[in-house]
Parts: structure tokens; sequence; C-alpha cells
């Protein structure tokens, strides 16, 4: 394999690695809070306050962060990046 295929592999396994982290991470997190639903469900239900919304939103900030990084980060990074060649290197961006 060449050089520039070899960067280019380690970039892509590197992406693979980054979105399968993710998936993992939203996996546990739905896991973690269907088990935290069903134990209010089973110790109360509608007659208590739903207090699994406060560990789903706190954690849902996370996961959501944790998804624009994966998808919408290196998109971005990669653009600005570009951008701010251009502007070193006298070019318009």
């Amino acid at each position: 394999m060449e050089p520039a295929d070899q960067q280019l592999w380690a970039r892509a396994r590197k992406h693979a690695e980054d979105k399968a982290g993710f998936y993992i991470h939203f996996g546990i997190y739905v896991a973690v809070n269907a088990f935290f639903v069903a134990l209010w469900w089973s110790t109360g239900g509608l007659g208590i306050y739903p207090w699994f919304i406060v560990p789903m939103a706190a954690w849902g900030i996370g996961v959501v962060a944790h998804f624009v990084g994966v998808f919408a980060g290196p998109g971005y990074v990669e653009r600005a990046t570009q951008r701010e060649f251009q502007r070193l290197r006298g070019g318009t961006p």
C-alpha cells in the first residue's frame, strides 16, 4: 500500500472507530434509560415524579455532543482547515 493510501486508510479507520464508539455509547444510553423507566414504573409509575427524566436529559446532552463530534465534527474541521489554509496562503476562502 502506498503512503498516501496508508494515510487515507488510517483516517478511514479512525472515523469508523469513532462511529462505532458513538453507536456503543448510544446503545448503552438507551439500555440504561430503559432500565430507569422500568424501575420508575415498577416502584409507583404514574403516581410518582418521573425522576428518570433528569439523568436522561443530562446524559442526552453528552450523547448529542458525541453525535455532533463524530458525524458533524470531522466535516466541519476539514472545511475550517481548508478555509484557514487558503487564508494563510493569501487566497480567498
